[in-house]
């Protein structure tokens, strides 16, 4: 293979085809064993990767919706997201994939691998399926990917939170992310240093996509081209209930939206790098979840300081930056495929086991924004818990 220009993710230099593994890698229903010896070529047959199932009483439905932003001086953005939630008749409506083929194959292709080493899982999702309506109104949660990452990333989380009676909102953050638009146009991240997107701007987007979900929950369809939407959706959602959590670059967006708008009732940062520095207090319940970003970092701590509200610091023994991610969950997945080495695949995971970081990924998330947004008391997050041995609580 030839030579792998690096790419960042906030502060951590990846090869592009760590970059490009990073982003094809998704959650097993159970770990395989892993392959040893060098790296070997890509397989001659696609390798049909797998997420974990949900684990809540609902099953899942989701709409991609295509969103224009005109409102920012001089910039027009057009943004991708998806809306997971609980649903129903999920039987005539077919899985969602993981990622587009399209995009999967420009993910294959920056990275020099074969465009069909691997075909995208489908998940728990049915594309389009009618909402549920005998639950009662749906807490919103916002979600913020990493950088040049996409709003995939963590779908265990998602349609953990959407099977358990959540509306799940993720967003692509056109330019530092990978997707594909209605009428085909795939995109990928920017190259440009000087064009590179921060934490500021995934946070205008999440304002704007938040603003579109307020017109939604009043009967406006806020698709660009008014793609029908599924049934009971306008209805279900619950603005009085509304919390954000994102990963890595997402994180530090996900203080910057709570800093401007108090909309947003709880949030929840997956190791992100904090910065640039958070000057502001925060008086609403936060949950850091660390593992390469901690409060030894002074970004971190500086955040960490500025809690005023309800606060913990969750961090998972062997835990690396994208263990709270799909990439944990089935690195080994793709570990197989690819033919990486035992160390190659640590590098990527740490020591944390993937099916307890599975686990993990399901069960804190959710016990936080159910204490937060359903005022239901959860001894989860009181201390640590023997049923969850490799998380502990920071003091």
């Amino acid at each position: 293979m030839t030579g792998t220009p690096a790419a960042h993710i906030d502060g951590i230099r990846l090869t592009r085809r760590q970059a490009i593994a990073a982003a094809l890698t998704v959650a097993a229903a159970a770990p395989i064993g892993l392959a040893n010896g060098s790296s070997a070529s890509a397989a001659p047959v696609p390798a049909q990767l797998v997420l974990p199932r949900p684990t809540g009483p609902y099953p899942v439905g989701t709409v991609p919706l295509h969103l224009i932003d005109g409102s920012r001086p001089g910039l027009r953005r057009e943004l991708m997201i998806s809306i997971w939630y609980p649903a129903q008749h999920v039987d005539r409506h077919p899985p969602a994939p993981w990622m587009p083929p399209a995009v999967l194959a420009a993910l294959l292709a920056s990275a020099g691998f074969a465009a069909d080493i691997a075909a995208a899982p489908l998940t728990a999702g049915h594309e389009g399926a009618p909402v549920r309506h005998t639950i009662g109104r749906l807490p919103v949660i916002m979600y913020s990917h990493g950088a040049h990452g996409h709003r995939a990333e963590n779908t265990i989380v998602v349609q953990e939170l959407a099977s358990h009676g959540y509306a799940v909102v993720t967003v692509d953050h056109t330019d530092d992310a990978f997707s594909q638009f209605p009428d085909g146009r795939v995109i990928v991240p920017l190259q440009d240093p000087e064009r590179a997107l921060g934490p500021a701007d995934f946070a205008a987007d999440i304002r704007f996509v938040l603003d579109r979900i307020v017109e939604l929950a009043a009967g406006v369809n806020p698709d660009a081209a008014h793609r029908p939407l599924p049934a009971n959706l306008c209805g279900a959602l619950d603005l009085n209930r509304i919390g954000m959590f994102g990963w890595s670059k997402g994180a530090t967006a996900t203080v910057l939206v709570m800093n401007a708008d108090r909309r947003i009732q709880a949030g929840l940062a997956i190791d992100g790098p904090m910065q640039p520095a958070i000057t502001a207090d925060l008086n609403r319940p936060f949950l850091l979840l660390t593992a390469a970003f901690t409060r030894a970092e002074p970004s971190v701590a500086q955040l960490w300081s500025h809690l005023r509200g309800w606060r913990r610091n969750l961090q998972a023994t062997g835990a690396v930056h994208s263990s709270y991610s799909d990439y944990q969950a089935l690195m080994p997945q793709l570990a197989v495929v690819a033919g990486m080495r035992d160390d190659e695949l640590r590098d990527w995971i740490g020591t944390l086991d993937p099916a307890r970081a599975v686990r993990i990924q399901q069960a804190y998330p959710l016990a936080f924004f159910d204490l937060h947004l359903r005022r239901r008391r959860q001894h989860l997050l009181d201390g640590p818990n023997p049923a969850f041995p490799d998380v502990m609580f920071v003091p």
